[in-house]
């Protein structure tokens, strides 16, 4: 029996995908506000960041279901611990996707003429194979928040940015540190879930080594600010109160982090911050461009 389309989709992390949208269009905006914005290049960045995701998603996968660590878990639907697929397959989809990412990287880079950039590239893929990946992976470290905070959000906005307007700016690195945590949030919701089987295994997650008391208060700290630091420029912006709104569609997904007893009520968690993530990126761009 070999995995269906739908499957290999569940195991892309569709939940996921919206974290790497938010970042483009934050930078896109950004970039608008210092007269630069490119569609084009807007759109480069966006297949560069999903490629990115699904690639470091399945690369997770892959990495996991070798190691045995998603072989009793709770979360959604995984190819090579299922056993549906070789885990080869897995890896060849992973590195599929970042050759996708690096490829319309090469072309952002082209166009925009910050060859510098290309060692910034290398680093996120190197960075997304060895999350799970090799030997000694820093996501059994408790480092993988750092790699999402750092990539998914400052690198994903700043990035996109400075590829449309040549610069950026203050405005731009709120932007890139509000969709980091809300990333990194995501990650931690994640992490919290399997808490249990992640230390049975000896993968120490952040949420594993803080434990679940303070991980269940980060994943609230981080939204908060994600939320709090784009209005530090409504004196310029009057507009950006409008991200208060996806302070507001947090509040669920906070509730349920801090109430849930049961690990599988935190899966839904995953989609609810991800629609934050794009209820923020979409009142950060319609606030700057107001």
């Amino acid at each position: 029996m070999a995995a269906t389309l739908s499957q290999w989709i569940a195991a892309a992390r569709p939940r996921t995908l919206p974290m790497a949208v938010a970042p483009v269009v934050v930078g896109s905006a950004a970039a608008h506000v210092l007269g630069g914005f490119h569609l084009g290049r807007a759109l480069l960045a966006l297949v560069v960041s999903l490629a990115l995701q699904v690639g470091v998603n399945y690369a997770n996968d892959y990495s996991d279901g070798i190691r045995g660590t998603d072989d009793d878990r709770v979360g959604p639907f995984r190819l090579t611990a299922s056993r549906l697929v070789p885990a080869k397959a897995v890896k060849h989809a992973a590195f599929a996707c970042f050759g996708v990412a690096a490829v319309a990287g090469l072309a952002l880079i082209a166009l925009s003429g910050a060859w510098w950039a290309v060692l910034v590239g290398v680093a996120a893929i190197l960075a997304a194979w060895y999350y799970t990946g090799g030997t000694k992976p820093y996501g059994y470290l408790g480092l993988g928040e750092v790699f999402v905070f750092v990539f998914f959000g400052l690198v994903a906005v700043l990035g996109t940015t400075y590829t449309q307007a040549g610069t950026v700016d203050a405005l731009a690195w709120a932007g890139a540190v509000s969709c980091g945590l809300i990333s990194t949030a995501l990650l931690m919701a994640n992490n919290i879930r399997d808490i249990p089987t992640d230390r049975q295994v000896g993968k120490m997650t952040l949420a594993a080594r803080i434990g679940d008391g303070p991980a269940r208060a980060s994943f609230v700290a981080m939204l908060a600010v994600a939320v709090v630091l784009p209005l530090l420029f409504t004196g310029a912006h009057p507009w950006l109160w409008l991200v208060l709104l996806a302070g507001v569609v947090a509040v669920p997904a906070c509730r349920t982090v801090l109430r849930a007893t049961e690990r599988a009520q935190l899966i839904p968690v995953l989609k609810a911050t991800g629609i934050v993530g794009v209820v923020y990126a979409v009142t950060f761009a319609l606030g700057v461009v107001l």
